[in-house]
């Protein structure tokens, strides 16, 4: 007997049950009916790309006037030592070497690397502080252009977090959950916002990690991921080395014109599959294939130094030049800013002082300092600052206490601290030469104006005019948001 082939149009059609048959004649046949009395072109790639906001513009998003038009998040992975650099304690160089408080650590959590320690000497910070500019605030002399900048910032010194690994952490910071699949920050405001650039993606990420890769931290793409948003909202990573974006050049022998019909013949079929099947990524596949063949002309333009002025090479420092470097990363942050991209991430590792606190720490500082600054003389020259806002800070400090004997100098460490911690801001909406928050006498719990990670994320919503109680995504029968069902805007550090 011979056995019947099912034609898939066929399977696909005996497996739709009520719900699915209404869900997709939702996003599909009622929306093309619709838009094809309205706009016959609306699908076709020209028009996705000319018109980036098309697909969510019914969100009614800005809720109200933004302070901030886009982001800079210099993310610094492994977790600055806030005692060490921002938050200057007298009373640890009075407390060195002593055993903190009982009553400070019990019931606390540390990593397994003090988890079990039982001598928890207090030290003292390894730098030495000063008060910097009109608003006097405390930077260390490890971040001498930091300082030199402390009237364009705005520190909070009550930060806290609940995670105290790495990688849960940082997915906390970026995503408002320990756990990956949700989507990161960039990822919801490109998708709420759209994107002001037609060459260049809206949301745009980078990496670097310190010389010595003396730490071990890793980058994962779920840091820039779109979770359950389409995933045309996902960040565009720009490599390190290389070409900056993969695929982008044609293949050889092949020429433009030759490009451009392939697309355009991939389009075709690709418009035919969406007015067959409804599915958002179809729109994406069609909106994404369109802007590689812009970015085959905007990337090298975006990346191609030799039009920057000296005297601007010089103050991002020596490793300007160098790709996949911090300093290079900042650079092309402003760049990427001054060209329309909403949403540009520089991730930085090489925080994590376990062992190597009295040499490692400051290299790092010399590595960042230096850029982070320049980027906020930069922005502010050309006019970008008041409507960027920069964001500088880890995924949470370090603890007060040392990690490893006393006796070992040379193997100082701290251990991870979510309890406390330090984090600055600049630029749009937020109060230049201002200081927020404050630590107890050791940096080790806050003891004002405490910041949450989703109150700071709902702050940086409402700086980009989005109230992020408002603004969610149904997925799986419920209602997501970037602070989950947490979050207040801190309005008192707001300009």
């Amino acid at each position: 007997m011979n056995k019947r082939i099912i034609h898939p149009v066929e399977e696909y059609a005996a497996s739709m049950n009520r719900r699915n048959f209404f869900g997709k004649m939702v996003q599909g046949i009622s929306t093309l009916a619709l838009g094809s009395m309205l706009d016959p072109g609306m699908l076709s790639a020209a028009a996705l790309a000319s018109s980036p906001t098309s697909s969510y513009a019914g969100l009614g998003l800005p809720h109200f006037a933004p302070k901030a038009k886009r982001i800079i998040y210099l993310f610094q992975n492994g977790a600055p030592s806030h005692v060490d650099l921002f938050d200057y304690k007298p009373m640890l160089r009075k407390w060195h070497g002593k055993q903190i408080p009982d009553e400070l650590t019990h019931g606390k959590r540390f990593s397994t690397m003090t988890g079990t320690q039982v001598e928890r000497p207090l030290i003292a910070e390894i730098t030495n502080f000063a008060q910097h500019g009109q608003s006097g605030a405390w930077v260390s002399d490890f971040m001498p252009e930091t300082a030199r900048v402390a009237d364009d910032l705005c520190f909070i010194k009550s930060m806290y977090t609940e995670s105290i690994n790495h990688a849960p952490a940082i997915t906390f910071f970026l995503t408002g959950s320990e756990q990956p699949g949700r989507p990161s920050m960039g990822s919801w405001l490109t998708y709420g916002l759209g994107s002001t650039s037609e060459n260049l993606p809206a949301f745009v990420t980078m990496t670097s990690r310190d010389k010595e890769a003396s730490c071990g931290q890793i980058f994962y793409d779920y840091y820039w991921g779109s979770g359950f948003l389409p995933s045309k909202f996902q960040g565009v990573k720009f490599r390190g080395g290389g070409d900056p974006v993969l695929y982008l050049k044609n293949p050889e022998g092949m020429s433009q014109r030759v490009r451009r019909n392939m697309l355009d013949d991939i389009e075709a079929l690709n418009e035919l599959n969406l007015r067959e099947y409804g599915d958002p990524e179809i729109n994406t596949r069609i909106a994404q294939y369109e802007m590689a063949y812009k970015m085959q002309m905007s990337v090298p333009e975006l990346t191609d130094l030799s039009t920057e002025p000296q005297h601007i090479l010089d103050m991002y420092g020596p490793d300007v030049q160098r790709k996949g470097s911090f300093a290079y990363n900042c650079i092309m942050a402003r760049r990427l800013a001054e060209r329309g991209v909403r949403f540009v991430q520089c991730m930085h590792a090489g925080w994590d002082q376990h062992r190597n606190l009295n040499y490692q720490l400051e290299i790092q500082c010399n590595d960042t300092d230096a850029p982070s600054a320049a980027l906020i003389r930069d922005l502010k020259q050309r006019g970008l600052l008041e409507d960027t806002l920069v964001i500088w800070g880890g995924e949470f400090g370090r603890t007060p206490f040392l990690q490893g004997n006393i006796k070992d100098f040379k193997n100082w460490g701290r251990d991870h601290h979510p309890y406390v911690f330090t984090l600055w801001m600049a630029g749009a909406g937020v109060k230049p030469g201002f200081t927020y928050g404050a630590s107890d006498d050791f940096g080790f719990n806050p003891i004002e104006n405490n910041v949450h990670v989703h109150d700071l994320q709902a702050t940086i919503m409402h700086l980009m005019g989005i109230d992020h109680e408002q603004f969610t995504f149904k997925h799986q029968g419920r209602r997501y948001r970037l602070t989950d069902v947490h979050g207040h805007v801190v309005k008192d550090i707001l300009s």
